[in-house]
């Protein structure tokens, strides 16, 4: 993505990445992109031009009159200099940082009846990602094959799962985990009812 995952999705896919999010973390992100902007002398033509996003997007976010996709996002804080985990997440007592519920970004996935949230951080892309799969029933989440050596590890936590690595298919019910090849062609899929998992991807 910019940030990007293993499940074909977001920017390096050209596919849309959103946000789920209320608007007290709109109005967060447009405070602290605007403060970051004037805190370095940049107008919004020149964030425009570092970040490729265009200036009236950058105006729309910057007066929360527009919640920014997580590529856009991305490219406005590369474009300023500043942390990407720090704008979604709070800190607090005891250096605790959480990202709230409502907060935690969202991406559109590459098959049918698939949310994807993704729980780590933007740092740990491409070594150590972890997501939650929420499948309506019968959803698929198709993902062509990742990086040489990348493994996925797939937990249950409610339905029932159908896991394709290549060749080789296996059914998971909750509580069972998978562990597999990811960087050849593989499927998720659920079986009949909607489904619930966790999702670690190792590799880059």
């Amino acid at each position: 993505m910019g940030m990007r995952t293993r499940l074909d999705a977001g920017r390096a896919h050209g596919r849309q990445v959103s946000m789920n999010t209320r608007p007290r973390i709109v109005e967060h992100l447009a405070e602290a992109l605007r403060t970051a902007r004037k805190g370095r002398g940049l107008s919004l033509e020149a964030v425009a031009r570092l970040s490729g996003v265009s200036r009236s997007m950058v105006s729309q976010i910057e007066r929360g009159e527009s919640s920014p996709t997580v590529a856009t996002l991305w490219n406005l804080t590369q474009a300023l200099q500043v942390d990407f985990a720090g704008l979604l997440a709070g800190r607090g007592a005891g250096g605790i940082d959480v990202v709230r519920a409502d907060a935690a970004p969202v991406i559109a996935a590459r098959g049918e009846g698939v949310r994807i949230r993704i729980l780590s951080p933007p740092e740990s892309v491409g070594s150590h990602e972890v997501y939650e799969l929420i499948f309506a029933p019968g959803g698929v989440l198709d993902s062509a094959a990742h990086s040489p050596g990348c493994r996925e590890h797939l937990t249950v936590i409610e339905g029932r799962l159908v896991v394709i690595s290549g060749t080789d298919t296996d059914t998971l019910a909750p509580g069972d985990t998978a562990r597999y090849a990811a960087d050849r062609a593989h499927r998720i899929a659920a079986e009949g009812d909607a489904a619930r998992a966790l999702l670690i991807v190792q590799g880059s």
